[in-house]
């Protein structure tokens, strides 16, 4: 099985090619470049490394959020964009569920955590060891409100993605913590793919057509919105 995957879902990008979960191509960028700039060629990059074409990929996989609202919906927009007209079927990943599979093997409950601004992160929980389990579903929360679920966990815990650090300032002298090293810490293309390999055996694929951004809350400018409006947010 052939997958394409991208990941555009914070300021870096990235795009990656596998087979029977082996990495076959990978780009990465954080340039500062916008993802419209950079995300198609280097699709393009990782398609020409692999020495295969776009119509041989099996399955197309997205991290459809949470993260960038912007960011989010250009990559989703651009793997419908692919995978449409060849009908072929996507994956949609959970950001934090594929930042995950960065600390796959390491025995580690990953705690996957990504800045939200405002003192809170998009947050869940993965027992990873030979494979990735799930323990909790995403969800946006005050950084202060991880406490009790942290001190349940039995396995070291290991903080991953942007906002780790934070993560780990606030907890190293509450639980037994660490967070991932710069390598393992942001989000890979390629990880979304061996999470989107494990997802396509399960039969968890989508027509292109439907694949859809997920956001864990809206976007600011609909909350400062529904604020002067004075709805509850």
């Amino acid at each position: 099985m052939k997958i394409l995957a991208v990941d555009t879902s914070a300021k870096a990008a990235s795009a990656a090619v596998t087979e029977g979960g082996k990495i076959l191509s990978e780009n990465f960028t954080d340039t500062g470049l916008t993802h419209s700039q950079t995300l198609m060629p280097m699709v393009k990059s990782v398609l020409d490394a692999a020495n295969i074409s776009v119509k041989d990929i099996d399955i197309f996989a997205i991290n459809n959020g949470p993260g960038s609202f912007t960011g989010v919906r250009i990559g989703v927009a651009a793997v419908k964009g692919m995978a449409q007209p060849l009908g072929k079927e996507c994956v949609a990943v959970s950001t934090l569920e594929a930042l995950a599979y960065n600390l796959i093997g390491l025995g580690c409950v990953a705690v996957s955590a990504m800045d939200a601004r405002c003192g809170q992160v998009y947050t869940a929980s993965f027992e990873c060891g030979e494979t990735v389990e799930r323990l909790c579903g995403d969800e946006a929360v005050e950084i202060s409100g991880l406490e009790e679920r942290l001190k349940s966990y039995r396995r070291p815990i290991i903080f991953v993605g942007d906002g780790a650090s934070l993560c780990y300032d606030f907890y190293k002298d509450k639980v037994p913590c660490s967070f991932a090293n710069e390598l393992l810490r942001y989000q890979r293309a390629s990880s979304t793919a061996l999470a989107a390999q494990m997802k396509a055996m399960r039969g968890e694929t989508v027509p292109a057509e439907k694949l859809m951004p997920f956001y864990l809350r809206l976007p600011q400018a609909e909350r400062e919105l529904k604020k002067k409006k004075g709805d509850i947010i």
